[in-house]
């Protein structure tokens, strides 16, 4: 199952980006994270590389 981000907590820093494996996640025109939820692999490294912790896997 994805993760899920809260685009409230996202800083825009592309942690997650530069640490993602599948390259699932890419800044937006807003510049917070989005995962395209087809290409994720729910390794959940994305969410040990955020600072804010605003990645968490879906439920």
């Amino acid at each position: 199952m994805p993760v899920t981000i809260d685009r409230e907590l996202c800083v825009g820093c592309g942690a997650c980006v530069a640490t993602c494996p599948a390259g699932a996640l890419e800044l937006d025109d807003e510049g917070k994270s989005v995962c395209n939820e087809d290409v994720c692999i729910t390794c959940l490294a994305c969410t040990s590389a955020c600072p804010v912790e605003a990645i968490s896997e879906k439920e």
